[in-house]
């Protein structure tokens, strides 16, 4: 592929993007280019300790902002703009997680009212190591440290949605947004379908991890100094999100009620292995049943979102999305951090 040409982001306070379509471009950039880029945490930066409280620091709807969007010379309606982690690193080294009033999968909401009251509203700061690779809390009650892996992911990339829509950066759909699933990390090649001319690239939502389905509705939140390659794949339609790593490909779905998204998901891999795989309709769904995994990603925001997973070492011959991953991945060992 060449020497890339590397695009440095340092958003300025006021640059971000609230939405997926609707903002202007920040750069352009041609496929290949590496983009290496700062995004700041969910909160702005705005929580930093146990009594900085969302409700108090934060103002709705200017939450998860996002650094872009990326105009990407080429990208037409039809195409798919392939976006490959090759780094991402936490910024700091602290990391804000929280309950919010209704808001989250073990509570009433908005839209599954209930007479119950909400939950309270408590912070909790996490410490990041990032030479031991961990994460750590003290516990409210009794004050234990507990200690997790750092497993470092980012919760949102999408691109503008079609149709003339522009969505909030907090809402996952077909065009990507805020699908929080812990499979986008370092290694991972994301494929989104492009809806309108250039993509309009998007990324944000940095977590040092988070567990499948995302239960309280937050993670553990911190901004990231982040490397990803862009490339572009012309005549090739994404109708949904997917996901390839080395040892997977993955396909998305973002919807509610929690079985609809499971449906997309697994139809989309149903799709994908006949298009790349050569496989029958009905076998392709006999093979998934037989060999898919399902993980969840979250059950908590707008639209909730599950993945379609499966091994690769299961499969039959096939180029997923011609090849791109390997290329992307053997040539990110040039430049990576």
């Amino acid at each position: 592929m060449g020497d890339p040409r590397i695009v440095t982001v340092r958003p300025e306070a006021g640059s971000y993007a609230w939405t997926f379509g609707g903002a202007a471009p920040v750069a352009r950039v041609r496929p290949g280019d590496v983009l290496d880029v700062f995004t700041e945490d969910c909160f702005a930066g705005r929580v930093r300790s146990a009594k900085d409280l969302v409700s108090q620091v934060c103002e709705f709807p200017y939450l998860n902002p996002q650094t872009g969007p990326f105009h990407v010379e080429g990208a037409e309606p039809g195409d798919t703009l392939a976006v490959h982690f090759v780094s991402i690193e936490p910024a700091r080294d602290w990391a804000a997680s929280t309950t919010v009033p209704l808001f989250g999968a073990l509570t009433s909401t908005h839209t599954t009212a209930t007479l119950q009251p909400p939950l309270p509203e408590v912070v909790w700061m996490w410490e990041l190591d990032r030479e031991r690779r961990t994460c750590a809390f003290t516990t409210r009650d009794g004050g234990m440290r507990l200690e997790l892996p750092m497993d470092p992911m980012h919760g949102t990339v999408g691109v503008a949605p079609a149709n003339l829509e522009v969505r909030s950066a907090l809402v996952p759909d077909a065009h990507g947004g805020n699908m929080d699933t812990p499979e986008m990390r370092v290694g991972t090649t994301c494929y989104l379908g492009v809806n309108v001319e250039g993509a309009l690239l998007s990324l944000g939502d940095g977590h040092a991890r988070q567990g499948e389905g995302e239960t309280c509705g937050v993670a553990v939140e911190c901004a990231m100094n982040t490397v990803v390659v862009v490339e572009l794949l012309k005549g090739v339609a994404t109708p949904w999100p997917r996901l390839e790593s080395d040892t997977h490909i993955m396909s998305t779905g973002s919807a509610r009620p929690l079985e609809d998204a499971f449906r997309i998901a697994q139809l989309d891999m149903v799709r994908w292995l006949q298009r790349d795989y050569g496989l029958e309709e009905l076998d392709a769904y006999q093979f998934l049943t037989q060999a898919g995994e399902a993980p969840l990603a979250n059950v908590c925001d707008t639209n909730y979102t599950a993945v379609a997973k499966i091994r690769k070492d299961w499969l039959p011959p096939g180029t997923p999305h011609r090849g791109l991953h390997r290329r992307l991945r053997d040539a990110a060992g040039s430049f990576a951090r």
